[in-house]
């Protein structure tokens, strides 16, 4: 896996360069449909939005992207081949990396520890390997201020960071392990204003350093003012699918709170 993840991350990243591309995508659940038709593109250097309410098949997008659940419909292609990803690994030596709402981090651990959590750097032979502990912290400080995160001390537990800092650092985390396309879940729903705008000021980063990033959230502030493509999702299906030139705020904003549906709730009330 090690050396397909090297070969994906060395390969140069064309800016508009479709890394993975959804046609007709539809995953069942015995019974239930949780998508149906899905079409969508990521690009390399742009922020692919998915927004949505609960139940909107978000979740299930994420999973079939990420590796969790393989799709039923439809094709899914990875630099223009078509995948059936059986596995997180998989998806991983692709280039895709998730980063979850509730950060796969560990509390009371150092800020450096959790950067290579499950990747360490050992030296030696098991079970007598030891890890590359100063090498490690280097790395991790200096990855870090790559993407403009300065915390105060690499050996502080990363619970004493704040919401935004530890998504910042899960985001900092990912790139250096190779990710192309960065798959984002509700980064911003827990965190207030201020810490919400660190963590969009490093999706941007992101999306400038060349990766393709899929930004999932029920805030379409937050995603208009990072994103270069939007799309609505509502019971499984796409409601909206338009590039940023081709849609106003105030536009994403009624579609989100499904304003044809509350329009047709006022005249009911009102009769």
């Amino acid at each position: 896996m090690t050396d397909t993840l090297a070969s994906h991350a060395d390969r140069e990243l064309n800016r508009g360069e479709p890394l993975i591309e959804m046609d007709e995508v539809g995953k069942s659940y015995g019974p239930i449909r949780a998508l149906r038709g899905i079409n969508l593109r990521v690009n390399a250097g742009e922020v692919t939005c998915v927004l949505g309410d609960n139940g909107a098949g978000k979740s299930t997008l994420i999973k079939i992207m990420s590796g969790l659940h393989p799709h039923n419909d439809g094709s899914l292609k990875v630099d223009g081949q078509e995948v059936s990803f059986s596995s997180p690994r998989e998806a991983l030596a692709h280039g895709i990396a998730t980063v979850y709402q509730d950060l796969a981090v560990v509390g009371l651990m150092e800020v450096w520890r959790n950067f290579f959590l499950g990747s360490e750097m050992t030296t030696g032979k098991y079970p007598l390997a030891g890890l590359k502990i100063k090498q490690m912290r280097a790395i991790a400080d200096a990855e870090l201020r790559k993407m403009g995160i300065v915390v105060k001390d690499i050996n502080q537990p990363i619970g004493t960071l704040s919401g935004g800092q530890r998504q910042c650092v899960a985001i900092a985390r990912a790139v250096y392990f190779g990710a192309r396309v960065l798959i984002l879940d509700e980064p911003t729903a827990a965190l207030g204003v201020k810490q919400s705008g660190v963590v969009l000021k490093y999706v941007a980063a992101a999306r400038d350093a060349g990766l393709g990033v899929v930004f999932i959230t029920h805030n379409p502030h937050h995603a208009y003012m990072v994103g270069d493509h939007f799309v609505i999702l509502k019971l499984g299906t796409t409601t909206l699918d338009k590039n940023r030139k081709d849609v106003e705020l105030d536009e994403l904003t009624a579609q989100m709170a499904g304003a044809d549906e509350l329009a047709e709730l006022s005249h009911e009330l009102k009769r």
